[in-house]
């Protein structure tokens, strides 16, 4: 158990919500009577959970009719270790993007090697065009 929350300063320990809360519920002679690792004992078997800050944080509640409603959004850096359908989809994602930028580069290189060809007047099939060095002259070299 050699966790970061055993190892709390008790100026740490004393601004934690979860011990602002408890010492708010209880006279003030009996909270000097806690140390710092009574504190921590007590919120991690009081099973407070720290949620962290988030550098996007938006809470919204409304009523509506009888109820309210809250929204939450939050966003950030997820430190989680990945689950096995994360990290295949993160595979196949990879090999999506990896195939797209290869199909692109082939299809960048045929194109520059075709209309280096009809700029040279390189005719392969006499009588046939593909019409791309006729629009490629009109929209950039006129």
């Amino acid at each position: 158990m050699h966790d970061k929350k055993y190892f709390m300063i008790k100026s740490e320990i004393t601004d934690d919500p979860f011990v602002k809360g408890l010492f708010a519920r209880m006279p003030v002679a009996e909270q000097a009577l806690f140390t710092e690792q009574q504190l921590v004992a007590l919120k991690s078997a009081m099973g407070a959970r720290t949620w962290g800050s988030h550098p996007v944080d938006i809470r919204w509640t409304f009523k509506f009719w009888r109820w309210r409603y809250y929204f939450v959004f939050l966003s950030g850096v997820n430190r989680r270790p990945p689950t096995r359908i994360v990290k295949e989809l993160e595979l196949w994602g990879k090999t999506v993007l990896m195939f797209s930028l290869l199909s692109v580069s082939v299809l960048t290189g045929l194109l520059t090697i075709y209309l280096a060809k009809s700029a040279v007047g390189i005719d392969l099939v006499p009588g046939f065009s593909l019409g791309i060095w006729g629009w490629f002259q009109e929209a950039f070299l006129q």
